[in-house]
C-alpha cells in the first residue's frame, strides 16, 4: 500500500480484518457508515479501516490496537474528510506514527489481562480428547487462533468456561462460543448480565432470550484420540434412527430446559424465548440427525410419492416415539408449557471444523495445510426431492459465515413469536395448516465434512 520509512502499511483481506476485530465492532455501525478498505502494518500491531458516512458521504478512519486482554479495539479515529485519498493517507500516517512509538499494547483503562484458553488448567488425563487435538495438532491452528481471538471478548458468566472447555464440557462450551460469535455477526446487541438464559439479544425494539443446550454423549460412548475415521451409517439405519431414537435424544435435553421455566424470569417475561440445540451425542451425528429434530418438534413426517408426472409431498401425523420401554409424545411444540418456547435454533456446523475453515480463509495457520470441504446443501429446484452436493477447497477466496447452516424452527403455538428480521442470515421454518413453509438462504448446507492435508515439501 504505502512504504513509510521502515514501516510498510498494507491492505489486508476483509475476512482477516473481521476475524481479528471480531466483536469490537458495535452493532449500530453498519447503519451509520460503510467499510471500504482495511489496512495494517506488517506485524498487525495496528489496524486501520477506511469508512464512508452513509448520510454525508464523507470519509473517516478508524485505528485499532490490542488492549490489555489482547482484543483489538478502537483507540484513534477521524471523520469529515472530503476524499477517500485523504482519508487513506491519514490512516497510513497514523499507523506509522503509532508503530513508531514502539508500543504494542493500547490500554483502554478498563483493566483486565490477556488469557489463553489453551493454557492447561486440568491434567492431560482429564482433558477432552478433542481439546487435546485442537491444542496440539498443527492442522487445527486456524481454529485455535480464531478461538483465542474470540475468547478475548467472551464474557464468562459462570467463571468455569476454561476448565469445562478443556474437560467434560468441551462440546457445550464450543456450541456457546459459536452462538455468541454468530449473534455478534448478525449485529445484535448482546446482554450477558444474567446467568440464565445464556444470551439476551436486542434490536429494532425487540428482545429475544436464547438458551444453549446440546444432545450430549453417554458415558459408554466417550470420544477417543485413537479414533481417526467417523462411523459410517447406512441410509436405512439413519432413517430408522430418525424415527424414534433421535427424537427421544432431542426430547430429553429440551424437556430438561423446559422445566427451568426461564419465561418466568423478570428479564425474560413478555419476550420470545429460544432454545438453541446441537447434536454431539456421537461422532459426526450432527451430519444426519436434523430430520429427526424437525419430525419431533412438529410431530409430522413428510412422505413423497410420484404421481401424474410430479412429486407429491404429504405430511403424516406422528403420535409418539418409542425405543424399547422408553415412550415420549411427538410434537414438542404441542406439549404443555411449550407455548413459552418461541422457536428452536439448530445447526450441524457449530463444530471445530467451522472454526478451522473460517480461520483458514482468514489466513491463519500454516500454508502447508490444505483444506477441502464437501457435503449437501439445499436444492432450490421446486421439483427436487434430494439436496444438492457441493465441494470446494477452503482458501482466502472462501466466504463462509458463522450464520451459514443455521436453521430456526418456529413454534406455531408460540405466545411470543420470534421476528424473522432479527435473524435475517439464517433459514427459517414454519408450519401452518399442516404445511411447511421455509425461507432458506441461497447457500444453506445441511451437512458437511472437512478434510485437512499437510503438504510436505521435498527437500532437494
Amino acid at each position: 500500500m504505502e512504504n513509510l520509512g521502515k514501516i510498510v502499511v498494507k491492505r489486508i483481506d476483509v475476512k482477516r480484518f473481521r476475524a481479528l476485530v471480531s466483536h469490537s465492532r458495535q452493532p449500530h455501525l453498519p447503519f451509520i457508515c460503510e467499510e471500504l478498505d482495511w489496512l495494517a502494518d506488517d506485524n498487525e500491531i495496528v489496524l486501520g479501516c477506511l469508512v464512508q458516512d452513509k448520510t454525508d458521504l464523507d470519509f473517516g478512519g478508524v485505528i485499532l490496537g490490542r488492549d490489555e486482554e489482547g482484543r483489538y479495539r478502537c483507540f484513534d479515529v477521524t471523520a469529515n474528510i472530503e476524499t477517500k485519498e485523504e482519508a487513506l493517507s491519514w490512516i497510513c500516517n497514523t499507523i506509522k506514527w503509532h508503530i513508531g512509538q514502539n508500543q504494542e499494547i493500547f490500554p483502554q483503562g478498563d483493566g483486565g489481562k490477556k488469557s489463553d484458553l489453551f493454557s492447561p488448567v486440568v491434567t492431560i488425563d482429564k482433558q477432552h480428547p478433542y481439546f487435546t487435538r485442537l491444542s496440539n495438532e498443527e492442522s487445527f491452528t486456524p481454529a485455535k487462533t480464531v478461538i483465542n481471538i474470540l475468547m478475548g471478548h467472551y464474557r464468562d458468566i459462570d467463571g468455569n468456561f476454561v476448565e469445562q472447555f478443556q474437560s467434560t464440557g468441551f462440546d457445550a462450551r464450543l456450541w456457546e462460543l459459536y452462538l455468541d460469535t454468530y449473534l455478534h455477526e448478525e449485529n445484535l446487541f448482546l446482554n450477558r448480565d444474567h446467568y440464565a438464559p445464556d444470551f439476551l439479544v436486542e434490536k429494532y425494539g425487540y428482545k429475544v432470550a436464547i438458551e444453549a443446550v446440546i444432545v450430549g454423549r453417554k458415558q459408554d460412548n466417550q470420544p477417543s484420540l485413537l479414533k481417526t475415521l467417523p462411523k459410517v451409517l447406512s441410509p436405512s439405519l439413519i432413517l430408522e434412527k430418525c424415527k424414534n431414537e433421535m427424537p427421544i435424544k432431542f426430547g430429553s435435553p429440551l424437556f430438561s430446559k423446559l422445566k427451568k421455566r426461564y419465561w418466568e424470569k423478570e428479564h425474560v417475561k413478555g419476550n420470545p424465548l429460544v432454545f438453541a440445540i446441537a447434536d454431539f451425542h456421537d461422532d459426526q451425528s450432527m451430519q444426519w440427525s436434523s430430520n429427526a429434530l424437525m419430525r419431533y418438534l412438529y410431530g409430522y413426517s413428510v412422505e413423497t410419492r410420484f404421481e401424474n408426472g410430479q412429486f407429491i409431498h404429504s405430511a403424516v401425523k406422528i403420535d409418539k416415539h418409542q425405543l424399547g420401554n422408553k415412550v415420549i409424545p411427538s410434537g414438542f411444540f404441542s406439549q404443555p408449557d411449550t407455548e413459552h418456547i418461541s422457536a428452536i435454533l439448530f445447526s450441524a456446523s457449530g463444530t471445530i471444523s467451522k472454526f478451522n475453515r473460517i480461520g483458514k480463509q482468514a489466513g491463519f495457520g500454516s500454508q502447508d495445510i490444505t483444506m477441502f470441504r464437501f457435503g449437501t446443501c439445499h436444492n432450490h429446484d421446486e421439483s427436487a426431492t434430494t439436496p444438492s452436493f457441493f465441494r470446494y477447497q477452503v482458501t482466502n477466496k472462501s466466504n463462509e459465515t458463522w450464520a451459514e447452516g443455521l436453521s430456526m424452527f418456529h413454534n406455531p403455538n408460540a405466545k411470543y413469536p420470534v421476528p424473522r428480521e432479527l435473524f435475517p442470515s439464517i433459514a427459517h421454518h414454519y408450519i401452518k395448516d399442516d404445511k411447511m413453509y421455509s425461507f432458506i438462504p441461497d447457500f444453506h448446507p445441511y451437512s458437511s465434512m472437512t478434510m485437512n492435508f499437510k503438504i510436505k515439501t521435498k527437500k532437494s
